[in-house]
């Protein structure tokens, strides 16, 4: 980048461009992936087309990079994407070595193994001696060295760059089980010729708190993407819908109009308009919307919330209060 465009902040670039960048996956179902008409779908897309709908007013002003795990951290910190908004896990090593900033988590989730049913195992501590299909880059591989060695089992490790590579090895037969995160397993379980031929292992085996990424060194960059999470947590939590936020603006209740802004002026005091959560909501619906439509039970995948409720509901997903 030259002298100019470091001086620049994060937002007067994606404005000055005209859309947003962001960092996408190969394609993983319900989390980013194209559709047939070749338009970026999925609960991670919809946090790119919240900001976009949050900075442009139009949730298609947003373009989509797609990375492969091994390149995502490297395309954010070299400036080629806005935000990294695509199943990766914070950990301490990301947070404070890449220059790299997490921002909230919007999918708690954990490391799982897929294995034919063929193979009669029920449980991951029958994977002794097994080979494990793992795709490179990912913390994946990390997990599994702590796992079987705690366990003071053995396993041969098989790693491939990306992950289709990984899907067709495992299905070629040369491994024994395939290794990712839960969800994931479940959507690349569908890509599989007979995906009812494969069993998912009850275990996790870590813990793999997900969200978008953004650089280092723009604060103000950091609180728009983080907040836009809230936002769609917060929305789901007041029962602000795509179809009734128009009439909630109307609300009495004064967190319901701080949140919309009906009142006080937090839109603003992040470099947004006041009417901010209006258009992400409109845009994408709330976290609960996002989540049936791509991951629960209004999609193919069919995942249960799980720890991904909101914690008035005995799930962990709890946003700060917009005052």
């Amino acid at each position: 980048m030259t002298g100019a465009a470091l001086a620049q902040t994060t937002l007067e670039r994606i404005k000055q461009r005209g859309q947003l960048i962001c960092g996408a996956s190969h394609g993983v179902a319900g989390f980013s992936l194209p559709d047939a008409q070749g338009q970026w779908r999925g609960f991670d897309v919809d946090i790119c087309r919240a900001l976009a709908a949050a900075i442009f007013n139009d949730q298609e002003k947003a373009k989509y990079i797609s990375l492969a795990s091994k390149d995502r951290l490297t395309a954010l910190q070299s400036g080629e994407i806005d935000v990294l908004s695509r199943t990766t896990t914070w950990t301490l090593g990301r947070d404070a070595g890449f220059g790299l900033n997490f921002t909230a988590i919007n999918y708690f989730d954990g490391q799982g193994f897929l294995v034919r049913k063929s193979t009669g195992v029920k449980e991951v501590k029958a994977l002794n001696g097994a080979s494990v299909c793992v795709a490179q880059g990912t913390t994946t591989e990390l997990n599994l060295a702590d796992y079987f060695r705690t366990h003071n089992m053995k396993y041969e490790v098989i790693a491939f760059a990306g992950l289709d590579e990984t899907i067709q090895a495992y299905e070629a037969g040369r491994c024994d089980a395939y290794t990712t995160d839960l969800s994931q397993l479940a959507a690349n379980r569908m890509k599989l010729k007979v995906p009812s031929d494969h069993d998912l292992l009850p275990e996790m085996i870590s813990k793999e708190p997900l969200g978008p990424w953004v650089r280092q060194g723009d604060d103000a960059w950091f609180d728009i993407v983080r907040w836009t999470v809230y936002a769609l947590m917060n929305a789901e939590e007041y029962g602000i819908t795509q179809a009734n936020v128009d009439e909630m603006v109307k609300s009495t209740n004064p967190e319901i109009r701080r949140l919309l802004g009906a009142e006080g002026k937090f839109g603003e005091s992040l470099g947004l308009t006041n009417d901010w959560v209006v258009r992400i909501v409109k845009a994408v619906g709330n976290y609960g919307e996002s989540f049936d439509r791509h991951l629960g039970a209004k999609s193919p995948l069919n995942l249960p919330r799980g720890m991904n409720k909101l914690w008035t509901q005995g799930g962990l997903q709890y946003a700060p209060p917009v005052r």
